[in-house]
């Protein structure tokens, strides 16, 4: 089977979870059905998640820049669970990235483990390493409301010629000027966030579908969101949620009446709890 060679920027808790998780259908893919519970399309076009390859990482945590990817994964702050014993190596280690608006200034406030430890290196060159790596598709996994980093990663996609997959909310696929440089280069690019596999955005989505099912009108809905990880934690910072917001309120809103008002819609992290 031809691979697919990924890169990743924000080797953090979805990544860990993603790198986790290729390994673990690598090893079970000759069990049948019982090697796939957990995939909603476990063959894509002949591809199956073993194809995958990651050939390049990039992060800016002290704890992660310099080791192996299968390492790194583990470093703190991440708190996935281990899902897996022994991961296989890569060969590939986790170079620094620019950090530009990736960190938060309210995040150098709480201890080590549970926030970023910026790593005092300079940046690599993101276009040279997805070059050099023959990286093909690139996954942005870096922390809500990073819009510059989000940019940054975007351009040099451009620039390099490898597709991007845009798993955080700063709006790139779905902002016309960019979705119009990808088409204009001939680069796919999808996005843009990703939903966790049963979170509440996705049980939120099936409450709105049931009450149309059974005919019932919701008159006021809302969701708050509460989590431990350092996703939560970036966002206690209000100033980097208006993309998110939009993004989880878009995906429950879409499923009601079009006459449902705004205003009485409300989705949105809530709180941090470690």
């Amino acid at each position: 089977m031809q691979k697919i060679k990924v890169a990743i920027a924000g080797v953090g808790n979805c990544a860990s979870a993603f790198i986790q998780g290729v390994e673990y259908y690598r090893r079970t893919s000759g069990k049948g059905k019982d090697g796939l519970t957990g995939l909603m399309h476990p063959d894509i076009n002949g591809y199956a998640p073993g194809a995958i390859e990651v050939v390049a990482a990039f992060d800016i945590d002290a704890r992660k820049v310099g080791r192996a990817v299968e390492e790194a994964i583990f470093a703190l702050p991440n708190c996935c669970y281990r899902l897996i014993d022994g991961m296989s190596p890569t060969g590939v280690r986790v170079q620094m990235a620019p950090v530009l608006d990736g960190v938060s200034p309210h995040m150098l406030n709480y201890p080590p483990e549970q926030t970023f430890v910026v790593a005092n290196q300079e940046p690599v060159s993101v276009v040279e390493v997805l070059k050099e790596t023959g990286a093909e598709v690139l996954l942005n996994y870096i922390p809500v409301g990073s819009e510059e980093a989000a940019r940054y990663y975007a351009d040099c996609c451009l620039k390099s010629g490898v597709s991007f997959i845009n798993c955080m909310p700063t709006f790139i696929v779905s902002d016309p000027r960019w979705a119009a440089r990808f088409h204009a280069a001939g680069i796919p690019v999808i996005g843009d966030d990703v939903k966790s596999q049963l979170g509440a955005t996705i049980l939120h989505r099936a409450l709105v579908h049931l009450f149309s099912q059974r005919g019932l009108r919701a008159d006021r809905t809302y969701q708050l969101n509460i989590g431990g990880n350092t996703d939560f934690l970036n966002m206690l910072n209000r100033d980097r949620l208006a993309t998110k917001k939009q993004s989880k309120t878009e995906a429950v809103l879409c499923l009601l009446p079009v006459d449902f008002e705004r205003n009485n819609i409300h989705i949105g992290p809530s709180d941090y709890v470690p």
